[in-house]
């Protein structure tokens, strides 16, 4: 199993972001699963970095989320009376 650098994996990582990961595998010679996997924990990583630690930072997540599903769930029942509106136009 080959072993990479940790600076090789980062600009690989670059690259795919820039050509996707296929073409970055392609071009770098590295299983594209490989890289694919190395994605994968990157974004598992900068997640949890995010991710709130104490419980009032929790809390107040929690509550951004509250009010961010409120807007949307307002959003759909705008979308909702609208569709309903234009589908009444159509039966005419």
């Amino acid at each position: 199993m080959a072993t990479y650098s940790k600076e090789f994996k980062e600009e690989a990582l670059k690259l795919s972001n820039e050509v996707g990961v296929k073409a970055a595998a392609a071009q770098l010679g590295i299983p594209y699963y490989t890289l694919a996997d190395w994605r994968s924990s990157r974004r598992h990583i900068e997640l949890e970095a995010s991710m709130p630690k104490t419980a009032a930072e929790q809390a107040a997540r929690i509550r951004e989320l509250e009010r961010k599903n409120r807007e949307l769930e307002e959003a759909n029942d705008i979308l909702k009376d609208a569709l309903g509106f234009f589908a009444k136009g159509r039966k005419k």
